[in-house]
């Protein structure tokens, strides 16, 4: 089986104007994450208190740990405190990678929502909770985002009610770790094609949180029944991982939810772990696993052609859609 730095594709660069808001000072950063954010008047007002339209989308920098981390920051035309999806990307991608591949930016603004695409270290997240060489810091991501989070409601009005975070593959797992470690910090989570972290680094759920697990069924890179022994790559380690399902499980039972439910939708099959009691909103304190049938290493519903060697893209299924749907349910 061949490696992620194998399969993944090259980073792309950023658009031209992206890249040079990274040169000229970023908006929204503060010195670091442990002193007060820089006072700033909110996106959707001006100093003199007046209404004033910001622009939608803006690289931005923060530093945390003596590291100047950056991300995209997309933000929709809508007032008061607004729910905010962090958006990590894939191992050997970057920010603008999965802003391209998801649009989460797009579905994100008809439902008012803030949303976030940080980069990772080396094109990278540290998703287990093991130290390795290129890693020696595994809590490190974990920090960064906990910062992100506090500096974007603090700057940009997000709702600290309804945090979110998403990600692809090892982006997917990185936000299963901030669910597992977290759950008090977020309303949600969700991950495609990401597993939880097993073996020396594993990482298990601690809390209740709604959790949406979407895979693909033929995914060639970390298959649906997880890498128990993957194989070494000489960059970065490949982290052992449990099952699709077996993450899910992981969630539920740490949820205290129900028995489960399992249907055959048009294009996947759909397995849902709900609250035993019964309360709560539709998707409150639920597990939902999502395999899609015909899929790949891939995200669901993209009309981004994916790398050779990770497998067919689903069209039976909106994966953006499905997440953000699943988020807002969540949050009532």
């Amino acid at each position: 089986m061949r490696s992620f730095r194998d399969l993944a594709p090259r980073l792309r660069r950023w658009p031209g104007a992206l890249a040079l808001g990274l040169v000229l000072p970023l908006a929204g950063c503060s010195a670091d994450s442990s002193r007060p954010d820089a006072a700033r008047p909110p996106s959707g007002a001006s100093a003199t208190g007046g209404t004033a339209t910001a622009a939608p989308e803006v690289p931005g920098e923060l530093r945390v740990d003596g590291h100047t981390r950056r991300y995209l920051l997309h933000r929709p035309a809508a007032d008061g405190r607004r729910p905010l999806v962090i958006a990590f990307h894939g191992r050997g991608e970057g920010a603008a990678d999965l802003r391209e591949k998801s649009r989460l930016q797009r579905a994100a603004q008809e439902r008012g929502m803030l949303v976030a695409f940080p980069e990772g270290l080396d094109q990278g997240w540290g998703a287990g909770a093991e130290a390795t060489g290129q890693r020696p810091d595994p809590g490190r991501d974990v920090r960064f985002t906990e910062a992100l989070i506090k500096h974007l409601v603090g700057t940009e009005h997000a709702d600290p009610r309804r945090v979110y975070v998403a990600g692809f593959s090892n982006g997917g797992s990185m936000a299963l770790r901030m669910a597992a470690e977290r759950p008090g910090l977020l309303a949600g989570a969700a991950s495609v094609s990401g597993q939880l972290a097993a073996g020396d680094g594993a990482v298990k759920p601690t809390g209740p949180v709604p959790v949406l697990v979407v895979y693909g069924a033929d995914d060639p890179v970390r298959p649906l029944a997880g890498l128990p022994s993957p194989p070494p790559n000489p960059e970065e380690p490949i982290l052992p991982s449990l099952s699709a399902r077996d993450t899910a499980e992981a969630f539920a039972d740490a949820g205290g939810a129900g028995d489960p439910v399992t249907r055959e939708r048009k294009g996947y099959d759909e397995t849902v772990w709900g609250p035993k009691d019964g309360r709560g909103g539709p998707d409150s304190g639920t597990v939902r696993l999502l395999v899609v049938h015909d899929a790949g290493h891939t995200w669901p519903g993209t009309t981004v052609a994916p790398p050779e060697g990770f497998g067919p893209v689903s069209k039976d299924l909106d994966a953006t859609g499905t997440i953000l749907d699943f988020f807002t349910a969540s949050a009532h």
